[in-house]
């Protein structure tokens, strides 16, 4: 019987998974990131959240105190080499090493491209894109050292799809994965594994309020996916931890889908009509 005390997200996976690790989640305090600080917190990792507003922390740090898990936060703006080189840094002496990292933070929002303004495109690029380089070029430094490590990089299948209204957000999509594949082949050497994750829509407060803001949008949404329905955040960071735990330490370079089927082609048909060709007769 699950326990309903057990966060969702790591109920497939053994307890104490992840016992000993220190894992850097960034915008780990809300929507995803919330998810896989929890899962990754209630199977035994040390966590370190780090994200712009420390709002975003209180509510998973009070959890974690009432919960006995071992959640740290600190406030942190990604697209600030500086401030992420210092902050790697202190992680390492105060923890020793960091185990994990997760690039998760972004920044996402409908625009045509034709409006999007310069500083909305370079915000968007600086914390996607930016921000994941930055972060692991300097925690993955103290990775190589230890000649150990995994990076997790959040991504979206529009990064090669494309999406109207997201140009922004797709092309530092598509920057990350191709620098997940990269780090993937160029650090394997030092024992580091780099992959992605590219969910589909799945419901947060956060993405209802920026992608499917209006009434009847969600449904629309919806209706287009295969499997009938939205991701929750807790299921796309169960295929996370999954792709962060032992299960998976053969795989590198490769980015797992979690859309329920929607970025695939669809038919030109519809299901239960019939089409039949002269040939075939």
């Amino acid at each position: 019987m699950e326990d309903p005390a057990k966060p969702r997200a790591s109920r497939w996976l053994p307890a104490g998974t992840f016992e000993g690790q220190v894992a850097l989640v960034t915008g780990g305090g809300t929507g995803l990131g919330l998810e896989m600080t929890r899962g990754l917190a209630a199977l035994g990792a040390q966590v370190i959240i780090a994200s712009r507003n420390p709002a975003h922390h209180r509510a998973v740090t009070e959890e974690a105190s009432a919960r006995g898990w071992k959640v740290d936060a600190i406030q942190l703006d990604v697209r600030e080499p500086v401030a992420v080189e210092r902050a790697a840094a202190e992680l390492v002496l105060r923890f020793g090493r960091v185990d994990i990292l997760v690039n998760n933070a972004a920044g996402n929002f409908l625009c045509p491209a034709e409006r999007l303004s310069s500083r909305a495109w370079r915000s968007v690029l600086g914390i996607v894109l930016d921000g994941t380089f930055y972060c692991s070029r300097y925690v993955g430094r103290s990775m190589i050292e230890a000649r150990r490590g995994q990076i997790l990089n959040i991504v979206a299948t529009y990064a090669w799809t494309g999406m109207p209204g997201v140009v922004h957000s797709a092309s530092a999509k598509a920057g990350v994965l191709a620098m997940t594949k990269t780090l993937a082949v160029e650090w394997a050497r030092f024992g580091i594994r780099v992959n992605a994750v590219a969910p589909g829509p799945f419901h947060s407060e956060g993405a209802a309020e920026r992608l499917w803001p209006e009434p009847g949008m969600r449904e629309r949404l919806e209706a287009q996916v295969p499997l009938g329905r939205l991701a929750s955040a807790e299921e796309v960071a169960s295929h996370c931890l999954y792709l962060l735990s032992p299960a998976a330490e053969y795989i590198t370079g490769e980015c797992l889908v979690v859309d329920g089927g929607l970025s695939l082609g669809r038919n030109m048909w519809v299901s239960g009509e019939t089409r039949r060709h002269p040939a075939a007769e």
